[in-house]
């Protein structure tokens, strides 16, 4: 069967096979071309390769909806949907049942995870196999982490002295004691470390074994990087088992283990008929091992029931985490070999000055590139032009799809420095909301520094000079490095729980009506009159005066959590506690992390003393984040409002006008940085070299690069994700794209104090500018027009 066909099993009976067959053919009809295939799916592997701004989680909460609908005869069988982060698990659970509610059929059939909550699921289940043990094992936190780390490095080192000797010569040594002193903090401290958090990283996502690394040690690179990071590897391994711990990919190694279990295996695939992938560019290999492993037909092994979402071109993680868009590409590739690519390559978010400007530079970079350009894999991007939606693909109103331009759209200045940026910003900023108050606009920045130097001068118009005051205007800035709160949920959950632990204390009994006060569950009233006697209050005798009706109303809704305190497993008190309390998307999906999070740090007591504590220590350590959902992210985007975020941050947003300031060539696309005080070693840093010759060997590309080759392809990676970063960011803007590159500027952002007003240094401009002006002849506005 095709799987362009629409196809309803005959024994459907939700709404009458007619009326769900058109409802379904209305939805469908409401898609753009690639959404329509990804809808149209019907079994086997398919590649989904969008573009920015496109509608791809739209796109599969639709599809998702539909096979569910397809799939209602057969509801022993679920659809798993997987997702990269916990927000955009509950984001899409939501429009899944929203699409399931709008065709009449039940909101089920189908479970949403983040990648290693499904993984974790996988091996408790069957803890013989897995060796996962949830009562005995611990996540390791970061704090953990890094004390692993270290206490591994120090192992390492006791063991290896001729290797610790060799490093410590670096190329040159004259045997002075001082300086023998100082490389050998720089190399505890700083290199190993470094060495050893990368090397685990990157090979244990790979699937890589310290012992699969050894035979790589001859590479004739002088220093022997990967057997030293075998040895870290090894270690830092023997330390997670000595100590019962587990790291993420532990779980995705246990659940695999599970999987190498036929019985095992064939119970899930036989509870499983597809598997729906979003961001699938940011996946490891042993992720995408996983899926493929659960998404395998229990009857033909070789068919793969995997739909993948996901732009290669928006892959911006791959510096800093395993992910490596290489990955996906080559599943697209695989794919369209057996047809079966879908590319939703028609987008309605910008004008299309803005598209035009984002093609130019994916073709750009891609010539600009020093990589091998018989092989697409390995340009920065995929060949993948966006194009506008066509008036054909609007089957049914959409609000302003490609909106026109606010003036030329797309504008490219060259300040005199940093403080001219921001000055240019903010007259550019009170001109714009003077003619539309209710527009967004966005300063999108490279580093977290350059957003609080933005901020303070904005706020700061007089101490800096500025003609133009966003303040005066009622134009709210809002910095999200500032801004960032921790969530209330952790210490409203462990106010209920102390509650339920000891109810008859009056300081617990306050503390939890204050609760339910604040969340409108019960009246507000005065708590004194009857806190300092809990007996009477929850148990009121026929002596006892008659409660009056807000009391009443609180004593019912106490007595209903002390009841499933009793009636529930300890381990559903916090989902319970979060129902209870009526919290919307973005905290239950928190209050589920921290359910996650107290049950992995309990170490086998999982009762409330064992809880409490757990808790009471993620409370005061304030270090909880809260998980953010769609809904959570509208404060990023408001009208009348000028938010200050990331490049990073700002995926999956977009707002009217965008400014990207601070474009120099140090910046994006940069280059790697070697640390002063570890330049004894060469110009190269061990762990950026010890990660390119890992992706070599994932690649295949042949030998193992020597140092040299390895420093320059890791150079060459980081070029590529700096020029995806700022495809990224371009395409964040609908109506208006505003770039600069000041002509004076800090040395490096991490030390400048702009208060202290450092000096300022010549600088060069990112090397995409002076193409883009030459492109966009219009872009190009003299600074003097809005000159100080």
């Amino acid at each position: 069967m095709s799987r362009s066909e629409t196809h309803l099993d005959p024994g459907i009976p939700a709404l009458g096979r007619d009326s769900l067959a058109e409802a379904i053919a209305n939805f469908r009809a409401c898609l753009r071309p690639g959404q329509q295939e990804l809808a149209d799916w019907l079994e086997g592997p398919l590649a989904v390769s969008a573009v920015p701004g496109s509608g791809k989680s739209y796109g599969m909460a639709v599809a998702a909806a539909i096979a569910i609908a397809r799939n209602q005869p057969n509801r022993s069988r679920q659809l798993v949907v997987v997702t990269f982060t916990r927000s955009a698990a509950a984001s899409i659970k939501t429009k899944i049942r929203e699409n399931l509610r709008q065709l009449g059929l039940p909101q089920g059939g189908f479970a949403v995870h983040t990648l290693h909550g499904l993984a974790l699921q996988i091996a408790t289940r069957h803890p013989q196999l897995s060796g996962l043990r949830l009562e005995t094992a611990t996540l390791v936190t970061p704090q953990q982490s890094h004390r692993l780390i270290r206490t591994c490095v120090d192992q390492w080192l006791g063991k290896h002295p001729q290797l610790y000797q060799q490093l410590l010569e670096g190329q040159q040594f004259d045997g002075e004691e001082t300086e023998r002193l100082r490389r050998q903090s720089v190399l505890r401290t700083e290199v190993l470390p470094n060495l050893a958090q990368t090397i685990v990283r990157e090979a244990k996502s790979s699937g890589l074994s310290p012992q699969d690394l050894y035979p790589f040690e001859q590479v004739g690179d002088g220093f022997s990087i990967l057997a030293i990071a075998a040895g870290l590897y090894e270690h830092y391994q023997q330390l997670l088992k000595a100590r019962g711990w587990i790291d993420y990919d532990e779980m995705v190694l246990a659940a695999l283990r599970v999987l190498e279990n036929s019985t095992a295996c064939r119970l899930w695939q036989d509870q499983i008929y597809a598997v729906f992938e979003d961001e699938a560019q940011d996946s490891s290999p042993l992720q995408t091992k996983l899926l493929k492993k659960l998404a395998a037909d229990s009857t033909e092994a070789e068919l793969h029931h995997l739909v993948r979402v996901g732009d290669p071109n928006q892959a911006i993680n791959s510096t800093f985490t395993p992910a490596d868009p290489i990955f996906f590409r080559q599943f697209c590739q695989d794919c369209q070999a057996l047809d079966r690519l879908a590319v939703m390559d028609q987008a309605g978010r910008s004008s299309q000055v803005i598209i035009d400007a984002a093609n130019f530079l994916m073709t750009w970079a891609n010539q600009l590139s020093r990589a091998d350009k018989t092989k697409a894999t390995t340009l920065p991007f995929r060949t993948q032009t966006i194009h506008p939606v066509h008036p054909v693909s609007l089957r049914a109103p959409q609000p302003e799809v490609n909106p026109k331009p606010e003036g030329q759209g797309l504008e490219v200045y060259t300040p005199h420095d940093v403080y001219h940026t921001v000055e240019l910003i903010a007259e550019r900023t009170v001109a714009l909301f003077e003619q539309n108050p209710q527009a967004e606009a966005a300063v999108l920045v490279r580093e977290n520094k350059q957003g609080r130097f933005v901020a303070e001068v904005l706020r700061n118009p007089d101490q800096y000079s500025l003609k133009a005051d966003l303040g005066d205007k009622g134009i709210h800035i809002y910095e999200v490095g500032e801004q960032e709160r921790r969530s209330q949920v952790p210490a409203e959950i462990l106010a209920l729980l102390q509650f339920l632990d000891r109810p008859h204390s009056p300081d617990n009994l306050k503390a939890a009506l204050g609760v339910l006060i604040e969340r409108q569950l019960i009246p507000k009233q005065d708590l004194n009159a009857f806190v300092g006697q809990p007996e009477q209050f929850l148990y009121p005798g026929p002596l006892d005066p008659p409660l009056s009706a807000p009391v009443r109303q609180a004593a019912n809704l106490c007595c209903q959590l002390l009841r499933a305190r009793l009636e529930l497993p300890h381990y559903q008190l916090i989902p319970f506690l979060a129902l209870a309390l009526q919290y919307d998307q973005a905290e239950l999906a928190t209050a589920d992390k921290l359910a996650t999070r107290v049950t992995q740090q309990a170490v086998g007591n999982h009762s409330m003393g064992g809880t409490l504590p757990v808790l009471a220590e993620i409370v005061s350590s304030e270090k909880f984040e809260p998980v953010e959902v769609d809904a959570a992210t509208n404060r990023y985007v408001r009208p009348g409002q000028l938010t200050i975020i990331t490049m990073h941050k700002a995926k999956g947003l977009d707002w009217d006008y965008v400014f990207l300031p601070f474009l120099h060539e140090d910046t994006i696309p940069g280059s790697l940085w070697v640390p002063t005080s570890a330049k004894f070693l060469g110009e190269f840093t061990l762990a950026e070299v010890a990660r390119a010759q890992i992706r070599a060997s994932l690649h295949q590309q042949g030998p193992l690069p020597d140092i040299a080759a390895a420093w320059q392809q890791a150079g060459d990676l980081k070029t590529a994700e700096e020029f995806r970063l700022l495809y990224v960011a371009m395409t964040r803007a609908k109506r208006l794209l505003w770039m600069s590159a000041a002509q004076q500027g800090p040395y490096r952002w991490g030390g400048f104090n702009w208060q202290r007003r450092d000096s300022l240094q010549t600088k060069k401009p990112c090397p995409f500018l002076q193409p883009l002006k030459a492109k966009f002849p219009h872009s190009k506005v003299p600074c003097q027009a809005y000159s100080s």
